[in-house]
């Protein structure tokens, strides 16, 4: 009779299999991805075209993102954000557009000129600014109407002056503005020029402004029906899509959302 002899062989396959599986996942495996490689694969040149009303913000969130990708260096173009619009519309090649409103940014989606969706990063409101002191003594926005007064605007196409004029809609204030100006920015510096003893701009601008603008406010309900969402998309087209997600991720991440909170912007929702 043969004893049979113990299954030892199989015992030993079963371990070296088990000790090879471990190994594949090991942490010194040239498979496995660390934090280090996907931050040295954002690199190169990220060129955004932004809102101007985003201007102060897009340095803090650049010098946020060079923290965390120091590999990326930015063109920024600034703008309003319809004549950005047209620039992509003509063949400009951006990453990343920022939009300081949701209707400027329909034509880039319906053109098949984004990569994807558009996500909403931030919103704002528009307030009356008037030189340091408030020289005119502007209390309302029915002092607006004022016949001695200078007020400037945005222009109609552009997101601050669509938001104007739903908010003298709303409180049906009319007035000829001295101007109507292509970018938000362009009323301030008229403003800090003293060129003009009012304008119309978001909450942010005057901020920015520091101690060279006050603010009147506008009546609550006007202005809510005036509240901009500012929309962000990648382009079909992005000479570099990888540093144009790692920025849209920082953007919507609290880091940049808190960015934009000390800003002044409202949130997203």
């Amino acid at each position: 009779m043969i004893t049979p002899r113990p299954r030892l062989s199989w015992l030993v396959a079963g371990l070296a299999l088990l000790l090879t599986g471990c190994a594949t996942t090991s942490p010194d495996s040239n498979d496995t991805t660390t934090a280090a490689d996907t931050t040295a694969a954002v690199a190169g040149t990220l060129t955004i075209f932004a809102a101007a009303s985003l201007t102060e913000a897009m340095e803090q969130l650049e010098a946020g993102f060079s923290e965390l990708y120091p590999d990326v260096s930015f063109e920024v173009n600034l703008d309003g954000s319809s004549t950005l619009v047209t620039q992509i519309r003509e063949g400009a090649q951006p990453d990343l557009l920022l939009t300081a409103d949701e209707r400027s940014m329909l034509p880039v989606v319906a053109e098949g000129l984004a990569a994807g969706d558009s996500a909403i990063f931030a919103s704002n409101r528009l307030t009356i600014a008037v030189p340091a002191g408030n020289p005119a003594a502007i209390a309302s926005v029915e002092d607006l109407a004022r016949p001695d007064l200078s007020v400037v605007i945005c222009a109609p196409a552009v997101p601050c002056g669509n938001a104007a004029q739903k908010v003298l809609s709303a409180t049906g204030v009319t007035f000829t503005p001295a101007s109507e100006e292509q970018n938000v920015k362009s009323v301030v510096a008229k403003l800090r020029a003293g060129e003009a003893d009012a304008g119309l701009v978001y909450t942010t601008d005057v901020a920015a402004a520091g101690d060279t603008l006050d603010a009147v406010a506008l009546p609550t309900e006007a202005v809510d029906q005036a509240l901009n969402r500012y929309p962000v998309v990648i382009l079909r087209d992005a000479p570099n899509p990888a540093a144009a997600q790692a920025f849209e991720d920082y953007l919507l991440s609290d880091a940049g959302q808190g960015v934009l909170a000390d800003l002044g912007f409202g949130s997203a929702t």
